[in-house]
């Protein structure tokens, strides 16, 4: 099963894919950020490309685990997002994967400028790996 995910930023989207077993996320694609609407389409059509079954959105929260102002931001556009298609739109903690994204991309010798540039896409993956793992039950924890 592929599964496909959404770090939802201000001025940039950064999208991942898992592979066809449902093990292994990689970046995919950094979108700019043009409006709600335009954008949900977008990620809906690359989910379609791909044949993704779920998409999951990254949610930021606070140090109490509730959405902050980019969850809430990022959980407006899940529901954008559900809004317009079948396919199951899951909200998944997305704490630190800009900062794992980044370490990631730097230990495969990335220089600073690429590291910047890809940073959106690869903290997709960063969320859809945790989500991945999670699911085949290699983390501690339970589904968010």
């Amino acid at each position: 099963m592929r599964v496909l995910a959404v770090d939802h930023g201000e001025k940039r989207i950064g999208i991942a894919i898992s592979d066809s077993t449902g093990t292994i996320a990689r970046p995919l694609a950094v979108l700019k950020h043009t409006s709600r609407t335009e954008d949900a389409q977008h990620v809906l059509s690359l989910a379609s490309e791909h044949h993704a079954e779920v998409i999951v959105v990254g949610e930021s929260r606070d140090e109490q685990g509730n959405p902050n102002t980019a969850g809430r931001r990022a959980g407006r556009f899940a529901a954008a997002l559900q809004s317009l298609t079948h396919i199951d739109v899951v909200l998944w903690d997305e704490s630190l994967s800009s900062r794992d994204a980044r370490e990631w991309r730097a230990a495969g010798g990335a220089s600073r400028k690429r590291r910047r540039a890809g940073v959106d896409a690869a903290a997709a993956a960063v969320i859809l790996q945790s989500y991945l793992e999670v699911q085949r039950g290699l983390l501690g924890g339970a589904a968010r």
